[in-house]
C-alpha cells in the first residue's frame, strides 16, 4: 500500500501536504447544521451537557436504564475525538464522569522489507481522508455532517446502537427461573481513507459501563506492493510470483481519565503469581498491588493488569471507583522504541498528543515519541497510552475488497457501582456475601 500513500497527500495540494507533514493540526470542527438529523439510534442530548453545544452532543439511553453522554469534535490530526464522557447507570442520581478525552494517537505502519515506514495520523493525511457514510452504513442511527478543513463538509459521523448478545444469564438453583438480558451498545464511528487502506475508528459504550475502542482496517491491498521476497511477503494471485509485502499496524490511543470530574487519578498495577502445589495441596495464587507513582512503560504479561482509580469518588459500598484497562490481542512490533511496550502512563502535557512523530511544539530538542516522555516524573495527572499491534501478512482472501481486521482494547468498570448496574429487581438484595443461592 505504501507506494501511493504520500502521492495521495500531495494530490490534495502543496498547502495540505505541508500541513500534514509539518503537523499543523486542523482546528476541531463539527456539524454544518445546527444539530444531527433525528434517527432511530443515538440522538443529540435534549438537556445541556457541560462543555459542548447541542450540535456536538451525543446522548443515548440503553436497555437496562444506562445513559451515556459525551461531546464530539473532529480535527485533521487525530480524526474523531470524544470529550467529557459520562456514564449514568440506573439508580445513580447524577452522571459519573469517566474520561476527559479519548482519541487515536497514531497509526504507525512499518513494512517488513524495511523500505517504507509511515505515521498515518501525522504524515499521511489521515484526518483529511474522512469518508462520506451512506445511511445503510449506520443502520438505525444518525449520520452527522462534519466540516473538514480545506476539504468541505462530509457526512462522516455515525451514532447508532447495536446488539451484542447476552449481557448476563443466571439460572436459579431451584426451579426453572432464568434471569437473562440481551445487551445493546452505543456505537460511534468514522471512516478515514489513507491511500489504499480505510480505517474504521469505532467506540462502543455498553450498558454495564464497559467502553470498547477498536480500529478496523479494510479497503484494498496496494497494487504496487507485490515485489516482496519470500519471508517478507505472501504470494497473492496465481502461483508464487507476486508477493504482497507484509507490514504492521501499530495503533495507539490516548486516554485522559477524569473519573468523577477529577484529574488527580491514581494508577495501580496488579500482578498475580502462581505457586506449585506442595504435598497433597493445590497451586496457590497471590495477587499484589503495585502503586504506579511515576511514569511507566508497561508490558502485558499473564495475570497482569492496570487500573485507573478515582481520587474523589466511591460507590455505595465505599469502594473507590476505577476503570481497568483490558488490552486486546496484539502482535507487539519491536522495531522502534515506542512500539516495544504495550501501555504507557505519562504526566499530562498539552503538547504531548501523538505517540510517535509528535508534531506539536514541546520546546527545543524535545523528544517526539511517547517512550521518551517516560522519564521519571511523578504521576499527578496521568495520561494512558495503549498500543495494540497487528502484523498483516496478506492472504488471498484479502481481495477484493479486504475484509475488516480489528485491533483494540476495553475499559472495564471496576467498582464504579456496588452491583451489576443491570441487576434484576428480584436479586437486588444479594450484594456481597448474601449467604444463599439464587
Amino acid at each position: 500500500m505504501h507506494v501511493n500513500r504520500l502521492a495521495r497527500v500531495r494530490r490534495r495540494g502543496a498547502l495540505l501536504a505541508a500541513a500534514a507533514l509539518l503537523g499543523s493540526v486542523g482546528a476541531a470542527t463539527g456539524p454544518a447544521s445546527a444539530a444531527p438529523a433525528a434517527g432511530g439510534g443515538a440522538q443529540a442530548a435534549p438537556r445541556p451537557h457541560p462543555g459542548c453545544s447541542v450540535a456536538y452532543r451525543i446522548e443515548q439511553k440503553l436497555d437496562g436504564g444506562t445513559t451515556w453522554r459525551m461531546c464530539w469534535r473532529y480535527d485533521t490530526g487525530h480524526g474523531l475525538i470524544l470529550d467529557k464522557i459520562t456514564y449514568q447507570p440506573k439508580g445513580e442520581r447524577r452522571p459519573i464522569q469517566v474520561l476527559n478525552s479519548a482519541k487515536l494517537a497514531q497509526i504507525h505502519v512499518p513494512y517488513d522489507d524495511g523500505n517504507a515506514e509511515y505515521d498515518d495520523l501525522t504524515g499521511a493525511g489521515f484526518g483529511w481522508g474522512l469518508q462520506n457514510l451512506a445511511p445503510g452504513e449506520c443502520p438505525g442511527g444518525t449520520v452527522t455532517k462534519v466540516r473538514v478543513p480545506d476539504m468541505g463538509t462530509v457526512n462522516g459521523l455515525c451514532t447508532t446502537t447495536r446488539s451484542r448478545g447476552h449481557a448476563y444469564r443466571l439460572a436459579a438453583d431451584e426451579g426453572s427461573k432464568v434471569w437473562q438480558a440481551q445487551g445493546k451498545d452505543l456505537l460511534v464511528y468514522t471512516v478515514n481513507k489513507v491511500a489504499w487502506y480505510e480505517y474504521i475508528t469505532e467506540w462502543r459504550f455498553a450498558s454495564d459501563g464497559t467502553i470498547s475502542a477498536n480500529v478496523g482496517a479494510t479497503g484494498s491491498l496496494a497494487p504496487d506492493d507485490y515485489n516482496a521476497a519470500d519471508g517478507r511477503g505472501w504470494p497473492i494471485g496465481k502461483g508464487a510470483r507476486d508477493y504482497a509485502t507484509s507490514h504492521a499496524h501499530n495503533v495507539f490511543w490516548r486516554l485522559d481519565f477524569g473519573l468523577d470530574g477529577g484529574n488527580t487519578n491514581r494508577v495501580e498495577q496488579y500482578d498475580s503469581k502462581v505457586t506449585a502445589p506442595t504435598g497433597d495441596g493445590s497451586p496457590t495464587v497471590k495477587t499484589t498491588r503495585i502503586p504506579v507513582t511515576k511514569e511507566l512503560a508497561g508490558d502485558v504479561r499473564t495475570m497482569r493488569w492496570w487500573r485507573v482509580v478515582s481520587a474523589r469518588g466511591k460507590n455505595r459500598d465505599g469502594h473507590a471507583r476505577s476503570y481497568e484497562i483490558v488490552p486486546g490481542a496484539s502482535s507487539k512490533h519491536e522495531g522502534r522504541p515506542f512500539t516495544k511496550h504495550d501501555i504507557y502512563f505519562t504526566q499530562n502535557r498539552a503538547c504531548e498528543q501523538f505517540a510517535s512523530d509528535n508534531v506539536l511544539d514541546c520546546g527545543r530538542n524535545a523528544p517526539t515519541s511517547v517512550d521518551k516522555w517516560v522519564n521519571g516524573e511523578n504521576l499527578a495527572n496521568p495520561i494512558a497510552w495503549v498500543n495494540i499491534g497487528f502484523h498483516h501478512i496478506a492472504r488471498d482472501e484479502d481481495q477484493q475488497p479486504m475484509p475488516v481486521h480489528w485491533q483494540g482494547f476495553q475499559l472495564a468498570a471496576r467498582d464504579v457501582t456496588s452491583m451489576n448496574p443491570l441487576t434484576p429487581a428480584e436479586l437486588a438484595d444479594q450484594n456481597g456475601h448474601h449467604g444463599q443461592g439464587s
